[in-house]
């Protein structure tokens, strides 16, 4: 490592305890005039940058950065608004840039640096980053070629910083670690691996800058750590608020924010304009904010995105937020980038930890899979991140449309839009409650008038999304069971069994993806081998477009009529095709081709990695008893 120091007048801040065991709390003051920005920087020989920038007494969390290029070939900061500025260099070369740096009082300095750096090499860790401290941490190692052949002998280890208590590579490709809890200062953490590349020996380094953070208060609404996000939009008339109310560890359950500090979108407009949403944009990586913008500028040509996000105070994108959910107790929702990137670059910036539930339901004998279709292929690509590719808008928006309508239709189940000016309560979480003792919520409606009826599915549901322990009577169940459980109910998905909530999101989601798309999901029922592939579990029920089928037309009705008013219920459900049944005995990828189509060809294997693998996540809702008690 290569250290250099420039003077600069700036801010301090004095640290101390605080929270539930350690943490500073203290405000900050201005440093001296002898204070000095630090500047640690990767070796020259390293493709893979990343320069780090510290003042002497001073936490990272307290301050704001602006890193810029200035001179050199043209590179991609994975985040230009925190203490490390990592990229790749595209050639052997200098680079040259800017950094300002901002207190909280507003003070600024500017300094610039030059950094020589060789052009990065395929085998070579992705995504050195910033982290909070006991955060969680995913480092991938690339490959070379035309990306089909992993790197083989890969050894990672720890070369610098605290120690890290645990590291896991059960993927050799990929290390997982917690950042180590170091109260009261930042430190980095430096990483090596050792591979053979198809004969030849690379060693390779990444860095972490773990920063220190504030302990969560006492009933705090987010009690693990979280990324530091900032408001997209740095001139937003709501980026104080933004960034105190929706995803900080600060936040206590007891006392929320006021509607009046951070209202709905929909209080100043019902059909916000994209520059009004984007000012209630969160976000730990600027590019999110970008993608999400262009997104709506470009594919909401039917304004269906705005107006639903109008029953929204805010909207968090942040790399370490896997799943999706929507929360009533903030009023936002929070997305996964997952379906936002656009370059390998970006993709490298999220963490690849799994889905929390991701083993939920393992003694369970059966699978109920699912998929989005068009045109009896499906209607994503599967991009792994070792492929290293760049996709569009074309090939992402059918994941990021679908995961939208899903949240979106929790905050208008909560809060419609046409009641969105009758809001009295202090705060959202107190409203939501109001509301829903006088049987106000959406959900509500729909299970009192037009429930689901299936015990045995909503007993499952707790296995499947709680991760409670299946019974032994659960264990026992065939495909067949679950078959005759599900198809004469009136859901369209087992998740609509999780909770009422779930139940209408699931609906309108897949509505609306046939309305505005012409998507169409498949869900069946299969049997579940050792070996669980597309290639190998068999369907014993199955329909594409279920959401058509005439039992389930009343529901949607109703949810529809509130959930998106603008829109014609009538002029919906009359666009739904018909279902089309699976056939049973086949496999699930046999039964990609439905209809008049399947008996005159079966198309052939999908290219290596287009295929999604077999989709079992879902979009998660946060109910808003989660964590908060008392009601």
């Amino acid at each position: 490592m290569i250290r250099s120091s420039i003077p600069a007048l700036l801010l301090v801040l004095i640290t101390g305890c605080g929270g539930s065991g350690g943490g500073s709390t203290l405000e900050p003051s201005p440093l001296p005039p002898e204070a000095e920005i630090e500047f640690t920087r990767s070796e020259p020989d390293d493709g893979s940058v990343a320069i780090v920038a510290t003042v002497d007494g001073v936490l990272s969390r307290d301050l704001s950065y602006q890193w810029q290029q200035q001179a050199g070939p043209t590179i991609h900061i994975s985040n230009p608004r925190s203490a490390m500025a990592a990229f790749e260099a595209p050639a052997s070369d200098d680079y040259q840039l800017k950094l300002t740096v901002t207190d909280t009082f507003g003070n600024q300095i500017s300094n610039a640096l030059t950094h020589s750096a060789e052009a990065v090499t395929p085998a070579r860790i992705r995504g050195d980053q910033v982290v909070s401290r006991g955060g969680r941490v995913s480092l991938r190692l690339g490959r070379s070629g035309d990306k089909s052949q992993p790197l083989t002998q890969i050894q990672w280890s720890q070369v610098g910083g605290p120690p890290i208590t645990e590291m896991n590579s059960d993927n050799p490709e990929l290390l997982t670690f917690t950042a180590p809890s170091t109260v009261g200062k930042d430190s980095l953490l430096t990483l090596k691996v050792i591979a053979n590349d198809r004969g030849s020996v690379i060693t390779d380094h990444a860095y972490v800058w773990v920063t220190d953070q504030r302990n969560p208060v006492h009933d705090a609404l987010f009690d693990t750590p979280l990324a530091q996000v900032r408001a997209w939009n740095p001139a937003s008339p709501w980026r104080s608020a933004l960034e105190r109310c929706v995803y900080s560890t600060q936040l206590a359950g007891s006392n929320t924010c006021r509607v009046s500090e951070l209202p709905p979108i929909g209080q100043q407009t019902h059909q916000p304009s994209v520059s009004e949403v984007m000012n209630r944009v969160v976000v730990s990586h600027p590019w999110m904010g970008d993608a999400f913008k262009a997104f709506l500028e470009q594919r909401d040509s039917q304004s269906d995105f705005r107006r639903l996000l109008a029953s929204v105070s805010a909207v968090v994108i942040s790399y370490d937020i896997r799943p999706s959910f929507y929360w009533v107790a903030t009023g936002a929702i929070y997305l996964d980038p997952s379906d936002l990137w656009r370059e390998p670059w970006q993709q490298a910036s999220i963490n690849e930890d799994p889905d929390y539930r991701s083993g939920f339901g393992n003694g369970l004998n059966y699978l109920l899979p699912w998929r989005y279709v068009k045109d009896n292929q499906y209607a994503s690509t599967f991009y792994p991140s070792y492929l290293e590719a760049s996709r569009g808008f074309d090939q992402l928006e059918g994941d990021l449309a679908s995961l939208l309508y899903h949240e979106l239709a929790h905050a208008n189940d909560f809060f419609p839009v046409d009641t969105l000016d009758a809001i009295s309560a202090d705060t959202l979480l107190q409203e939501y409650y109001d509301r829903s003792a006088s049987g106000q919520l959406v959900s509500d409606q729909l299970t009192n008038s037009l429930p689901l009826s299936s015990s045995q599915m909503f007993e499952l549901a707790k296995v499947q999304f709680q991760g409670e322990t299946a019974s032994a009577i659960q264990k026992a169940y065939r495909p067949s069971d679950i078959s005759g459980f599900f198809s004469q109910d009136r859901a369209n998905d087992d998740y609509n069994y999780f909770t009422p909530r779930e139940d209408l999101a699931m609906l309108f989601e897949e509505a609306m993806m046939s309305h505005r798309y012409g998507i169409l999901r498949d869900v069946a029922v299969t049997d579940k081998p050792d070996a669980v592939s597309g290639d190998t579990i068999i369907v014993d029920w199955g329909q594409r477009g279920r959401i058509g089928e005439p039992t389930l037309l009343p529901r949607l009705d109703l949810v529809v009529r509130q959930i998106l008013p603008s829109l014609d219920p009538d002029t919906l459900i009359d666009s739904l095709p018909a279902t089309l049944p699976m056939t049973p005995g086949q496999t699930w990828n046999a039964n990609l081709v439905l209809g008049p189509a399947a008996k005159i060809q079966r198309i052939g294997p999908a290219p290596t990695g287009a295929r999604p693998p077999l989709a079992e996540r879902r979009h998660f809702g946060r109910g808003p008893d989660w964590k908060l008690s008392g009601h």
